[in-house]
């Protein structure tokens, strides 16, 4: 039996939202499912995490045969006013390792 880990021991810096999108930058075409499984949530809690980064803009989902390709705007704010000066761009080429990367991917 595992000993469940202390308040301290069981926070993180980032968000679910921001592990999804890092999952779609890094494969635009990953089934949900798999996303789910990298990050260690729900199926269903990825589906609504994508409906609120689409909503928000800051996915596009395109149907591509079966499967879904999902494109990010890079160009869009950071939602936190503290972070509103950043694009989402700045978080994705941090933890992608992509200091030149354009600033906008969707090709609107």
């Amino acid at each position: 039996m595992s000993v469940p880990p202390t308040r301290g021991e069981s926070w993180t810096f980032l968000t679910n939202h921001a592990r999804v999108l890092l999952c779609l930058a890094r494969d635009p075409e990953a089934r949900l499912r798999d996303v789910a499984s990298v990050i260690g949530i729900t199926e269903r809690s990825v589906q609504l995490i994508v409906a609120d980064l689409e909503r928000a803009g800051y996915l596009t989902r395109t149907r591509v045969g079966r499967r879904n390709r999902y494109a990010i705007d890079t160009g869009l704010a950071l939602r936190h006013p503290n972070e509103a000066d950043h694009p989402v761009g700045d978080l994705l080429n941090t933890f992608l390792h992509r200091e030149d990367a354009p600033q906008e991917e969707t090709g609107r």
